[in-house]
């Protein structure tokens, strides 16, 4: 790339990540949410790590990946500071993609938080894949909260037997809840599936009062529906269109 066209670049992203804050703020003022409780979640994916980095200089920390390889590479090069430039922190890595058996052991290997758990066969791969010298990787249950066949996610009944078996294993942290709803163009009618994620939060709290300890989280919401998601009491925002551009 050109001066230019990294010059472009920089301005392109600190402009969409200004917007995307003031978003945030604005939506939580409108439904008296505490913009503190809420945390940013780049989605990151088929984008380059000229982007990361520069998002990283304006203070962003959590990038979401869903494609295994393509995350790799970002995070060998992070981790290899004398190919990149000055940083003033380390990226926080999110797997957000779909997770087949055999890919367990990477994302066990190398990433901090993993959105997208939805059997009890990944999580234990993913407990005894993860490393002895890191903390425990902190997982979500991805609830597929509108019972589309066609989409990822535990149904909501299964959740109680779910938690039961994954709660106890040591290389895994229970954290909370995920959900990508089917699309709507209506706040009233987006935050039905997000009032019934928070529904079903509280009542995994409730049923298991004692075990989860730090089951605190919903990870909701994206470029589209971000307000429906902050009014029903989203913790994690993922964003990457409002942020980085459309995919290419």
């Amino acid at each position: 790339m050109t001066q230019d066209n990294i010059q472009s670049q920089d301005n392109q992203v600190r402009e969409n990540l200004a917007r995307v804050q003031i978003r945030i703020r604005t939506a939580c003022d409108r439904f008296n949410k505490d913009p503190t409780q809420i945390s940013l979640l780049a989605v990151s994916k088929t984008k380059p790590i000229s982007m990361i980095e520069t998002a990283l200089r304006l203070g962003q920390t959590d990038f979401g990946e869903n494609y295994l390889q393509d995350a790799l590479e970002k995070i060998a090069a992070f981790k290899d500071q004398g190919s990149l430039s000055s940083v003033p922190h380390k990226p926080i890595w999110h797997y957000i993609g779909a997770i087949q058996s055999n890919k367990t052991k990477p994302i066990a290997e190398h990433f901090d938080w993993v959105h997208t758990v939805s059997s009890r066969k990944v999580a234990r791969r993913l407990s005894e894949q993860r490393p002895s010298n890191l903390a425990p990787l902190k997982i979500m249950l991805q609830v597929n909260i509108d019972n589309e066949p066609t989409k990822s996610g535990i149904r909501p009944e299964e959740l109680h037997e779910l938690i039961s078996v994954i709660e106890p294993l040591p290389g895994v942290s229970l954290r909370g809840l995920m959900a990508i709803p089917a699309p709507s163009k209506e706040l009233e009618s987006q935050r039905l599936p997000f009032q019934a994620l928070r529904e079903l939060k509280e009542d995994c709290l409730s049923h298991f009062p004692n075990e989860l300890k730090c089951f605190d989280h919903l990870s909701m919401g994206m470029t589209a529906d971000l307000d429906a998601a902050v009014a029903e009491g989203t913790t994690w925002l993922r964003i990457g269109t409002a942020i980085f551009g459309a995919r290419s």
